[in-house]
């Protein structure tokens, strides 16, 4: 059976400086025609920061921020939004040095998440990244977040606690667990800019 719907027509609900909201009406499968609102969302890219401390244990790099729309400080996983004809890395980059001020040696792709597929477009890359030199952060104008470190099984525990309810930060537990575990490869490569 073909799932497809397809656009008849559609208008503009809102334009802001971030987001886009649109109106379609689709033909469903059946036949029938009904609305679909949506934000159109430029994308964003997702860092699971691992540092390795002394003795070798790893921790991962997490920030809590708070958010307005849900009223609450969350932790989360080092991310931000793509800038025009920037690429998934670079943006990968420019977020990890931002807002945490580390730089990494290495970097790898895991993959794609799609946050909220029910009312926007919004995909995000999850990278991992590893041998990380700390820096100086460089936060955009009106941005506050605190950066802090944790185990794997600090964050596993967060998650299933409900401390963790990012849904971005969950699905990179998810595959921290299983890089870790060893059930999931990365395909580690160099840094070029580094």
């Amino acid at each position: 059976m073909d799932l497809t719907e397809h656009r008849v027509d559609g208008r503009e609900l809102f334009k802001g400086h971030f987001l886009h909201a649109l109106c379609d009406q689709v033909r469903l499968p059946d036949g029938h025609v009904a609305e679909r609102e949506y934000v159109v969302h430029p994308g964003a890219v997702m860092v699971v920061p691992l540092l390795e401390r002394a003795g070798g244990v790893l921790e991962v790099v997490l920030e809590r921020q708070y958010r307005y729309p849900v009223q609450r400080t969350l932790i989360e996983f080092p991310a931000g939004k793509l800038d025009a004809g920037e690429s998934p890395l670079d943006c990968a980059r420019r977020e990890l040095r931002e807002e945490t001020g580390y730089t990494a040696r290495q970097w790898a792709r895991a993959g794609l998440l799609h946050p909220v597929v029910a009312y926007s477009t919004e995909v995000i890359e999850i990278w991992f990244a590893r041998e990380l030199r700390g820096g100086a952060r460089q936060l955009d104008e009106g941005e506050f977040l605190e950066v802090f470190s944790a185990t794997p099984a600090q964050l596993h525990d967060w998650c299933r606690s409900g401390a963790v309810t990012d849904a971005k930060t969950l699905v990179g537990a998810l595959w921290l667990h299983n890089v870790l575990g060893g059930a999931w490869t990365l395909d580690w490569r160099a840094d070029s800019d580094t």
